[in-house]
């Protein structure tokens, strides 16, 4: 891979997630007046759209087991991941959820050295990755015990992680097929919108077009459906091209970082001195375990494209 390719995927990596980290603010402010299937399913149609008009031409596929890649990455990345990331919103803080997500790094890391074969573990690893968990209890912890509410929420942003690492390994895989990226993220999101059919019926979906339309929730909608679903996604999944996935997924990092800072402006969240402790444990298990890895790695994986 040349510098400037690399350049590029880091750019396009990180602009990604500053526009995700805010994300969890919009979908809290939907949630008010609408359900979470609701707000996935108008979402990633508003998305799947807007991908065709930028690329209207079919995609043909080669075989069926690249179907089945597609179909895989639209339950993991699509369908499962946001259902327990906007459920786990109606339970707990957003800025819970943000961080917790960043836990992402550390299950794409255990995927692509399982699956992928490329990635060999240090006990480094390990010792960040509990340290992290014990952040993540210090945040649920408070929300149980402070601030009343359900660490159900938090159980299931850890639930969301681990589904996003699935993601990551698929599209890393789809990538490899070196299909365009807006339109293999369209097919990702054809097959995320099937799968979420049968949730249509499971949870509530009675969208109101009159709550829709008004001018907070059309703003955060379209935000949602353009900018961080169907833009955002092309370029995330552009960057794994590039980078990889264990390399991209480091900067989910950023996450809660973006998502605390919105939400004590927008949102006017609190954070007491034990979240703060969770926060920063979580955060300095991730830089351990992945400054260790990295190091660790660094002769035996000088690049994860290559």
């Amino acid at each position: 891979m040349d510098r400037k390719n690399e350049i590029t995927g880091h750019i396009l990596a990180i602009v990604t997630i500053i526009i995700w980290g805010t994300t969890f603010i919009s979908t809290k402010i939907l949630l008010k007046t609408m359900t979470p299937i609701e707000i996935l399913f108008i979402r990633f149609m508003i998305g799947w759209i807007a991908l065709i008009l930028v690329h209207p031409r079919r995609l043909k596929i080669q075989n069926r087991k690249q179907e089945l890649y597609f179909a895989g990455a639209g339950l993991c990345g699509i369908t499962l991941y946001f259902l327990l990331e906007n459920i786990a919103l109606t339970y707990t803080f957003a800025s819970n959820v943000g961080v917790i997500i960043s836990v992402a790094p550390f299950f794409t890391a255990l995927c692509a050295h399982f699956f992928l074969k490329e990635e060999k573990l240090k006990p480094q690893f390990f010792v960040g990755f509990l340290i992290a968990l014990v952040g993540i209890f210090l945040m649920s912890y408070q929300g149980a015990s402070v601030l009343k509410l359900n660490p159900m929420g938090d159980l299931l942003a850890v639930l969301a992680a681990f589904v996003w690492a699935l993601y990551s390994i698929l599209t890393k895989k789809i990538s490899g097929f070196q299909y365009n990226t807006v339109q293999a993220t369209r097919r990702i999101f054809f097959y995320g919108l099937l799968f979420m059919i049968p949730a249509l019926f499971i949870f509530q979906f009675e969208p109101n077009v009159t709550i829709l339309l008004k001018p907070i929730n059309l703003f955060n909608m379209v935000f949602l459906g353009l900018g961080a679903s169907a833009a955002c996604f092309a370029t995330w999944n552009w960057a794994v091209k590039i980078l990889g996935a264990v390399k991209t997924s480091v900067y989910i990092y950023l996450v809660p970082v973006v998502t605390i800072i919105t939400s004590i402006l927008i949102l006017h969240e609190k954070i007491t001195g034990m979240g703060v402790v969770g926060v920063g444990l979580t955060l300095a298990g991730l830089f351990i375990s992945e400054n260790k890895f990295s190091m660790g790695r660094k002769n035996e994986v000088k690049n994860e494209c290559c």
